[in-house]
Order: C-alpha cells, then sequence, then structure tokens
C-alpha cells in the first residue's frame, strides 16, 4: 500500500525494532532490565493524587474543559515562573496548558508554520523537536546540541545558506537526550542572535527540575527581551512524576501563544478537569516533593555511573535530566546505536534507547534512563560485565549493518 504524504515525511521509527526485540524477550521469561524509555517509576506526589480524587467525585468536572487550561492553573503556572525563575507571566496572554510538552510543540509548530519554512533544530534532540515541524511542513536545519562556540557558528551559515531565511530555533536544556547543560550567558547570546535576525525561539525545558549540581538551571525568559522572541514548554511529568497525567505548559511571547491557543482551540477541549485541578494543586503545593524525587535520580545517577564503570563500561555522570549519554565502548562501536541496543537485550538483558532515533549525530551513543531502582541498577552492571567479558566472541557473530561476510 502507498504510503500517505505526511507519514512518508517520516522516517523508520528506530526504537520500534528495539521495542519488539524486547518484547519477544520478555515473552519467553526474559527478565528485561528496561532503561530505555523515559517513563518515570517514582510515584506521584499523594497530595496530588489525593486532589484529583478529591475534584473527581464532583459531577460537574466531567464536563468539557478549558482549551488552553482552568484560570487558577494558567495564574498557578505563572506564579511558579515568578517563584522559580523571577519571571511575570500574565497567565491571560502568556500562559497556556498544553497536553505535555510534546502535545504542546507540535500545536505549535502547525500554528507558525508554512510548508517550506526552515527551522533550526538540534542534532541529537528529542524526535518531536524535529518532527513536528517536519508533519508541518516545515524543512529542517542542523545544529550542535551542546551549548557553545560551535551552536553559533552555524546558527550564522544556516543564515546565510538557508533559503527562506528560518523563522525559528528550538532549544532544549537540560536537554534530551544528551543531558547539556545551558547557562545564562549562553542564553543572552541566543536572544541577541534571535532579534538581529528576527527569528523566534522555542525553549524545551521540561527537566528544570531534575539536576544534580548547586545551579539550578535557568529559564531562557529570565534574559531581558527574550519574551519578545521566545516561548518555553515546560511539563509537569518528570518534576511531580506525573507522566500519564499529560500535563504541560507554553509561556512567553504573547503572539505565538495565542497561536498556539487557536490552533488548539479547534483540536482539543484540554485535559480532564480534575487533572487540572490536581496540577493546580502540585504547582501550589510544597516543594519538599520535588527535592525527594530529585535526591532520588542523584542517587541512581551515581549509582550507574560506579556500577558500570566497575563493569567496564564508562558513563559520563550528567549534571541534569534524568538521562546519561553514554558513547558505546570502543569495541561496538561499527555496529551502530541500534546493533548494539539489540545486542544489549539478546546478551544482556539490559534496554536501552539507541542513538541514532534522536538523529544522525547520536549513532554513535545510547540514551540510558534512570527509571529503575538502584538495585536493579546494579543487577543491569552485573550483567554488563558479563557481556563485556565475552565481547570478542560476541563479536564474532555479530554483522554490523550493511556489513557482509
Amino acid at each position: 500500500m502507498e504510503e500517505f504524504y505526511q507519514t512518508r515525511r517520516l522516517p523508520p521509527y528506530v526504537f520500534e525494532q528495539v521495542n519488539r526485540l524486547k518484547a519477544k524477550a520478555r515473552a519467553a521469561g526474559a527478565d528485561i532490565i528496561d532503561l530505555g524509555m523515559g517513563n518515570p517509576d517514582v510515584p506521584t506526589p499523594q497530595h496530588i493524587v489525593d486532589k484529583l480524587v478529591e475534584t473527581v467525585q464532583n459531577p460537574r468536572t466531567h464536563r468539557y474543559s478549558s482549551s488552553k487550561g482552568i484560570p487558577g492553573l494558567r495564574r498557578a503556572q505563572a506564579a511558579y515562573y515568578e517563584r522559580r525563575f523571577g519571571v511575570k507571566l500574565d497567565p491571560e496572554t502568556q500562559v497556556v496548558a498544553t497536553l505535555g510538552s510534546k502535545e504542546g510543540f507540535a500545536n505549535m509548530a502547525q500554528a507558525i508554520s508554512a510548508p517550506g519554512d526552515v527551522v533550526l533544530v538540534p542534532n541529537p534532540s528529542y524526535p518531536i523537536h524535529a518532527f513536528g515541524f517536519l508533519m508541518a511542513g516545515a524543512a529542517l536545519r542542523s545544529i550542535p546540541a551542546e551549548p557553545g562556540p560551535e551552536v553559533f557558528h552555524a546558527l550564522e551559515r544556516a543564515i546565510v545558506h538557508s533559503v527562506p531565511k528560518p523563522i525559528a530555533l528550538i532549544l532544549c536544556y537540560p536537554a534530551n537526550p544528551t543531558a547539556y547543560v545551558a547557562d545564562l550567558e549562553f542564553y543572552k547570546d541566543i536572544v541577541a542572535f534571535a532579534k538581529k535576525h528576527d527569528i523566534f525561539v522555542l525553549s524545551d525545558l521540561a527537566y528544570s527540575e531534575i539536576y544534580f549540581g548547586d545551579t539550578p538551571p535557568p529559564s531562557l525568559l529570565q534574559v531581558p527581551g527574550a519574551m519578545d522572541v521566545a516561548v518555553e514548554f515546560t511539563s509537569l511529568s518528570k518534576t511531580y512524576s506525573m507522566p500519564g497525567w499529560r500535563m504541560g505548559f507554553a509561556v512567553g511571547n504573547e503572539r505565538l501563544i495565542a497561536a498556539l491557543a487557536r490552533v488548539k482551540s479547534y483540536l482539543d477541549y484540554g485535559a480532564f478537569t480534575p487533572i487540572q485541578v490536581a496540577a493546580t494543586a502540585a504547582l501550589n503545593g510544597p516543594d519538599d516533593c520535588i527535592a525527594e524525587t530529585r535526591a532520588i535520580y542523584r542517587k541512581r545517577r551515581d549509582t550507574l555511573v560506579d556500577a558500570f564503570g566497575r563493569a567496564g563500561w564508562d558513563v559520563p555522570a550528567p549534571e541534569a535530566s534524568m538521562f546519561a549519554w553514554a558513547p558505546i565502548p570502543e569495541k561496538f562501536r561499527e555496529l551502530g546505536s541500534v546493533e548494539f541496543s539489540k545486542l544489549l537485550i539478546e546478551k544482556a538483558e539490559v534496554a536501552v534507547a539507541p542513538g541514532l532515533g534522536f538523529g544522525e549525530h547520536g549513532d554513535g551513543y545510547v540514551r540510558i534512563a534512570l527509571v529503575e531502582n538502584e538495585q536493579r541498577i546494579r543487577q543491569a552492571a552485573r550483567s554488563l560485565r558479563r557481556f563485556l567479558e565475552t565481547a570478542d566472541k560476541t563479536l564474532h557473530n555479530v554483522v554490523p549493518i550493511g556489513a557482509s561476510r
């Protein structure tokens, strides 16, 4: 059957190969330690669950909700930004509640893209950053993911060589999948560049509260004048361990927020009202649950780096996010990230995400999610040690992609 136009524009979903193998192994009785999908296992704080249960008892909350978010929720998000970043937002014109930051990005792409528009996207990056715009008809141009001078060299080249001129730049720090962190000076240069060349900046700040140093990651909107060119997306999925609740936000530039709100008004009625009320309670509630979640991820990160290192796989310690971005061990590098990830399932019963799924520049890496407890991470390390000790024999029986015997 001939594919539809939109699906033809999407590359094969490389994660599916790993997911199929993982499901097959589990069906055969294997105990797969799944460090692939960034699906938090930490329970949602009880006071948030209690507010959901309380609110859902009221039949009036079962009716259609508000696409842009109920007023109390938008006010709570504005209060969070002022408390956390010192950024003042008008909850009526500068805040929209979204069905997670992923949906927010996709809807924003629909709102601002015309066929053939050029969008600048980090490579590697979270897939929706690129494919939300690809599905909206835009063309993509890659820039480096690591914040630094090379980003600006790439941006300058893109301005000179892109026809038409780029309309938007995507950022994500703390980064998924690479865990890179940007500072305020970097953001100041980004805002200056965007204003100089009249392009928008869309920042994904979903991991703002999962950091392991003493300095919390900043918001792009802390830069004076950023509101003129930027919108930032956040999510409650990681901050409050609410991934299945699908609750996020877009905040910032009024023109962009209005465009997003208008598109959303045609596509959805907003999240279920009790979820929005519970999300309001989360944002207005105590912060100790955020600190507890952060401490859990820090312990897992430290356990992962130590245990995997002892097993023979040196994994750089991420400064933030719930992921480690790990170079494929030298002996296996020629296999590429997909074949290496499949091999880990088959030989070590450990699942990771192949870096190729985040862009071609990620193919020498895999993403390891901190979504298993410390005991399971150590168990994964023991399996890895046995696998790596027999690496030469394993490699002899594996044919790299595109190779022949």
